[in-house]
């Protein structure tokens, strides 16, 4: 009995342990790419918008938000997953829909434009 008390709390540990580093980690990612000044606040308010709620993005920040590039759009938004003010959301549904946003971006910007 007192090894199945051991090993929980070895889970326990590591499970604790491994939500510390990646909070490290993406914090560390967003420092190293500059990620919190490369797109204006009107820019993000947007971004956050479509992503954690309901709402659409410019094309001026969807260029933005490409530019910022998938490194720091992904660190940011795991990071937003961490903050307590979020406990509530699905972290697999706002990761997918961050996922299809950028994927939606890039097709948006790659897409030609049509000739005048």
């Amino acid at each position: 009995m007192a090894s199945l008390n051991v090993y929980y709390i070895l889970v326990v540990l590591f499970i604790t342990c491994r939500a510390v580093i990646a909070t490290k980690e993406n914090d560390q990612i967003i420092k190293e790419n500059n990620c919190e000044t490369k797109m204006g606040f009107p820019c993000v308010l947007e971004a956050f918008t479509s992503i954690f709620k309901t709402g659409s993005i410019s094309n001026k920040c969807c260029v933005e938000l490409v530019v910022l590039g998938k490194v720091c759009h992904s660190a940011l938004v795991k990071r937003t997953l961490e903050n307590p003010l979020f406990k509530d959301l699905n972290p697999a549904a706002v990761i997918e829909k961050s996922i299809q946003t950028w994927n939606n971006f890039l097709a948006l910007i790659d897409s030609p434009s049509p000739s005048s």
